[in-house]
């Protein structure tokens, strides 16, 4: 799909947007497609095609997926980071530094102008697709930032959206970065407590200290940033392509921000993690954050995101609200701090006046989310939904990004009826978060995945 760069002067550059059409597999198909709004900022949807292709939307609807502007196509916005096989230290490592995006920043800028892959251009490239693919009536689907730009779009584009589903939802309230280190500190403390409520995880993570008595989960976490406020530490991680063990540096910082992002995927290995560090071994910290980071480092064009987040979140952060909202938390305000440093220099998108403004439009919307999620927690899914006429918030006792029999039921009950009016969503009351990983017999914790919305 070809686009303007800049959509108001419509000259100058051409943009090729890559779009992927999986067309329904029923036989009597509805007429009204799915789009699929990836997250980040950053992420392509279209590389999520075979994920959606075997999805049980697929059965009644066409799913599109759009390289929304900045992501992919001729026009990704692609900086590149510390870390790879070679070099597994660069995963550990802050990602906004001032030396990787000032470079960055002289590549892009002599290809694009940076003022035009901001949110409401993007979204209006989606609804310029949505016409020429002849759809008149859309269904949105979206998680993470996915939702911050489904809610734009419903803002310029209402009248074509029949309904919309948030998954993990970041409206315009919230600021990112601001708040991840108030999300992550929530989602921790909901996760100490709940181990230090369960006598089996209370007991596997017990430890008996000469002269101290025994030690808890939380006070194992104390620990560790106790240790951490000394100095960084060393430890081993096996290398993926050469098999071997190479020893890596854990800061406070890269800790915190590594915790952050594992607690994205999986809350049920964090006692462990934290239980094995206390007792000074950090080596399977290590490998699960570098595992973590290097899946976002991977799949986010990192240009894209500073576009929007410099001009549509950073500006409108002020001093008094870092100091409020990361006071007291293990990650503090370095994430915060870093980004502004590199936002000071980033060029600005061009934002329509209203960009500040909560979407208030009368259009069916379910809003899902996570009760142990670090990033988009049950607070912005409640703060979107109370400007939505039509809004109805589920929390499920999941991380980031909700799924499931029970979840796929209630989003197929809207997509099915149209409405959030009435819709069955008792099936959330039955739900509980998965189980804590324990120790095995020999110490091994059992691998696990997730996947980032």
């Amino acid at each position: 799909m070809r686009v303007w760069e800049n959509r108001e002067t419509r000259e100058g550059r051409l943009l090729s947007l890559e779009v992927i059409v999986l067309p329904a597999t029923g036989s009597d198909p509805s007429p009204d497609p799915v789009f699929i709004f990836a997250g980040g900022p950053g992420q392509d949807a279209t590389t999520m095609a075979n994920q959606w292709a075997h999805h049980w939307m697929r059965a009644q609807r066409d799913i599109v997926l759009i390289s929304q502007r900045g992501t992919g196509g001729d026009n990704r916005l692609w900086c590149d980071l510390p870390g790879s096989d070679a070099d597994l230290q660069g995963y550990l490592e802050p990602i906004f530094l001032e030396e990787t995006f000032g470079p960055c920043l002289e590549q892009l800028a002599e290809q694009y102008d940076l003022t035009q892959y901001g949110t409401a251009n993007a979204v209006d490239d989606i609804n310029e697709t949505r016409e020429a693919l002849g759809y008149d009536q859309i269904n949105l689907y979206g998680g993470s930032y996915g939702s911050r730009a489904e809610l734009e779009y419903i803002r310029r584009h209402p009248e074509t959206v029949r309904t919309a589903i948030l998954n993990s939802v970041a409206p315009v309230a919230f600021l990112n970065p601001l708040y991840h280190a108030w999300g992550a500190q929530h989602a921790l403390e909901l996760i100490l407590e709940e181990c230090a409520a369960d006598p089996d995880c209370n007991g596997a993570y017990r430890v008996i200290r000469p002269g101290r008595g025994p030690q808890y989960i939380r006070e194992s976490f104390a620990e560790v940033m106790r240790v951490l406020d000394e100095g960084p530490v060393t430890t081993s991680v096996l290398n993926p392509s050469t098999r071997r063990m190479v020893e890596v540096e854990l800061s406070k910082e890269s800790f915190g921000e590594a915790l952050r992002v594992i607690m994205y995927y999986d809350r049920s290995q964090v006692p462990f993690l934290i239980d094995q560090a206390a007792k000074g071994d950090f080596s399977h910290f290590a490998e699960q954050g570098i595992a973590a980071n290097r899946g976002i480092r991977e799949m986010l064009a990192f240009g894209m995101l500073l576009c929007v987040t410099c001009s549509e979140d950073l500006d409108r952060i002020t001093e008094e609200m870092i100091l409020a909202e990361t006071g007291g938390t293990f990650l503090g305000d370095g994430r915060v701090r870093r980004q502004q440093a590199v936002c000071a220099f980033w060029p600005r998108s061009d934002l329509p006046g209203d960009a500040a403004d909560p979407v208030t439009l009368d259009v069916p919307v379910l809003l899902l989310s996570g009760r142990y999620d670090p990033v988009t927690p049950p607070r912005w899914g409640e703060e979107a939904a109370s400007h939505l006429p039509q809004g109805l918030h589920v929390v499920g006792p999941g991380s980031h990004g909700q799924g499931g029999q029970c979840i796929d039921s209630i989003m197929a009950e809207v997509l099915e009826r149209g409405t959030v009016a009435g819709v069955d969503v008792s099936c959330v009351a039955g739900l509980s978060p998965s189980p804590f990983r324990l120790p095995d017999t020999d110490g091994r914790q059992p691998g696990v995945g997730g996947r980032l919305e």
